[in-house]
């Protein structure tokens, strides 16, 4: 059974309902790009592995081949991750 953009987007959203969820790909390889505030003060690693464990089992079984994932803050989507720019 081929995954689809939906049923990622969905199961995404059970765990991070404030998300916003973009996927591109089809079949069992997707790249998903994935904006809330959870992230905040995380690394990349925090942020990617408990998407990645959500679909861990589609993983394992090879019914999902790849999952790419880009995980930001809003601040960070706004290129304001925080930093306040000084003018001198």
């Amino acid at each position: 059974m081929a995954f689809d953009s939906d049923s990622i987007v969905q199961r995404i959203l059970e765990a991070y309902p404030d998300a916003v969820v973009e996927v591109a790909g089809e079949s069992c390889n997707f790249e998903v790009y994935v904006v809330t505030d959870a992230f905040a003060g995380k690394m990349t690693l925090h942020r990617q592995r408990p998407i990645l464990e959500l679909f861990s089992k589609e993983l394992r079984t090879g019914e999902l081949h790849a999952l790419s994932i880009t995980a930001k803050t809003n601040a960070e989507l706004s290129g304001n991750a925080g930093l306040v720019q000084i003018k001198m």
